[in-house]
């Protein structure tokens, strides 16, 4: 009859549609408990190895309120990332550097107004290379536990609320999960930090390691955000350079020893000093009477070189 009158058919809710609905009058609740809106950009800079592009993404698929951004040039100025970070709404950065194709540098920053840290990255073991058994869920938030010497000087203070500001996932993110099921762990030892994160399984809570792994050795604190004045400055910070240095001068200080050592052996081994009466039978014949005494020969000279060039030879 509706049809017959030109009135629309109404149509009928289905389940599908009610599941939307749902999950969007969720995801609005959640928006509305969403008050810690942290936001991380992670990129890296031109000429890094597979490495360290490795252990970016494993960080971008571990934070699920990170941020990706292209491969920034070198030659830039590092202030720019500032301005990158505002344009993509993020006050936290995690920026990876790379020199020489074989030094890896971490900055850790608060953007726009700072404090920021740079890192020397060591040992770095990602989570496809390592395959360990354990697994955590994409998107679940983490925790964090710190090393008991983080409170003891105020350089590392600043560095744990650092770290906790850019590695704890805020609550009720919508890319989050509302789980926690795994363990970021700081731990200092050999004035190096040390990072693992493990799965935390249920039925007894013990870790099993996951991935990835790396060791940060601190070299300066700034004030600003990627520059300004000197906070701290690690006094046991050794650059790459000049470690790769002291290498070489140790393998030359080794080679040299081994090559003196090879000059003794072949030397003749003398027994005590040299006998004074060696050379008392050696004597030289007598000369001959009637032989007349040796003069010596005159040379004769030869033409110069443009009168050989005539083909004549000139009698003197």
């Amino acid at each position: 009859m509706s049809a017959i009158l030109g009135h629309p058919k109404r149509k009928r809710k289905t389940k599908a549609s009610n599941d939307i609905k749902a999950k969007r009058r969720k995801n609005s609740e959640d928006e509305m408990l969403w008050k810690n809106k942290e936001r991380v950009l992670i990129f890296s800079s031109r000429g890094i190895d597979f490495h360290g592009r490795h252990l970016m993404q494993d960080f971008r698929i571990l934070m699920p309120h990170s941020k990706p951004e292209t491969k920034m040039d070198r030659k830039d100025k590092l202030l720019i990332i500032n301005e990158l970070s505002e344009m993509k709404n993020c006050n936290k950065c995690i920026y990876f550097e790379a020199k020489k194709m074989m030094d890896l540098y971490m900055w850790v920053s608060n953007v726009p107004h700072g404090p920021s840290a740079k890192f020397l990255v060591r040992n770095i073991h990602t989570m496809a290379e390592l395959k360990l058994t354990g697994n955590c869920l994409k998107g679940s938030r983490p925790l964090l536990s710190f090393d008991p010497r983080f409170d003891k000087s105020p350089h590392d203070k600043l560095l744990k609320e650092l770290f906790i500001q850019i590695f704890a996932t805020p609550r009720y993110h919508p890319k989050s999960q509302p789980f926690v099921d795994h363990v970021y762990s700081f731990t200092i030892a050999d004035n190096h930090i040390w990072f693992r994160n493990y799965q935390i399984i249920e039925e007894d809570a013990s870790l099993v390691e996951v991935g990835p792994r790396m060791v940060l050795n601190l070299i300066k604190i700034f004030q600003g955000s990627f520059g300004g004045p000197t906070l701290y400055e690690n006094p046991h910070y050794c650059s790459p350079n000049e470690y790769r240095r002291k290498l070489k001068l140790e393998n030359a200080a080794l080679h040299r020893d081994r090559r003196f050592a090879n000059q003794k052996k072949s030397r003749p081994i003398s027994f005590g000093s040299k006998d004074p009466t060696e050379g008392v039978f050696v004597t030289s014949p007598p000369p001959r009477p009637d032989s007349p005494p040796e003069t010596p020969r005159e040379k004769k000279s030869r033409p110069a070189r443009h009168e050989r060039k005539r083909g004549k030879w000139l009698k003197k």
